[in-house]
């Protein structure tokens, strides 16, 4: 398998920023790491080795950016206020600096998919429904699409409130976005066993958002013996980009 260990200048962030290549042709997925993670972490728990037949077919490249979660929402001490204006940087420097690096490098003028397993899951969602020209594939596994999880409750800021999944789509009005979304492909899983409890509530809340827009997605509850862990989440990515090549969309 190809791979690249890479870093970039960000003018967005101020910084180098890494992040890793996995593949040599194909759909780019952009992997947002859980909560912290770094570029390696998509590697290290062995995700790309448990979805290698897709890349070494050349269906996928993986590209693993680092995060900033620990100077946005899981910085503690900052107001729930400048948590999101940290990840609106996060944001600018993914949708200005990365994609267009990976288009460029791919030839790409498609769609990515975006993914990620728990905090990895609601930058999925969250990137996907803010930029659904970008992203026109999304699996998240085991998150939270809530921003009172990180924040609590963040009243009237409405840069919270953009960045809070479950509440902005409720009022998500605009045709642009809700064409954008019915044509795209939403996968949301979530396990029923340990350490799921808050994911799963707030995936039935997703998909009660979905269904009040009559957004098509495909909501995955396993079952009560999967985890919130690396190893169900090795299982449940393999079987949803077979399930994406049998749709055509790889």
């Amino acid at each position: 398998m190809h791979f690249e260990r890479r870093s970039h200048w960000s003018t967005e962030l101020g910084r180098e920023m890494a992040f890793n290549v996995y593949g040599h042709s194909g759909k780019p997925v952009l992997v947002f790491p859980s909560s912290g993670g770094s570029q390696n972490e998509y590697g290290d728990f062995g995700m790309v080795e448990a979805c290698s037949e897709f890349v070494d077919r050349g269906l996928i490249t993986f590209y693993t950016p680092d995060s900033l979660d620990k100077e946005s929402w899981l910085a503690e001490g900052k107001s729930g206020h400048d948590m999101a204006l940290a990840h609106e940087a996060y944001d600018r420097y993914i949708i200005n600096e990365l994609v267009p690096l990976i288009r460029y490098e791919r030839n790409w003028q498609g769609g990515l998919v975006a993914t990620g397993c728990s905090m990895g899951a609601y930058h999925t969602v969250n990137f996907a429904l803010r930029h659904p020209d970008v992203f026109d594939v999304a699996v998240a596994l085991s998150g939270v699409y809530d921003a009172r999880f990180f924040t609590g409750d963040f009243y009237n800021d409405d840069i919270i409130y953009f960045n809070s999944p479950i509440d902005s789509l409720w009022n998500q009005e605009d045709p642009w976005f809700l064409d954008h979304y019915r044509r795209n492909r939403f996968i949301v899983a979530v396990g029923q066993g340990a350490w799921e409890g808050p994911h799963i509530a707030d995936t039935k809340r997703l998909e009660d958002a979905f269904a009040a827009k009559s957004i098509p997605a495909w909501f995955d509850y396993w079952g009560n013996d999967v985890a919130h862990d690396w190893d169900w989440w090795r299982l449940q990515m393999p079987y949803f980009l077979k399930a994406l090549e049998d749709e055509g969309r790889l």
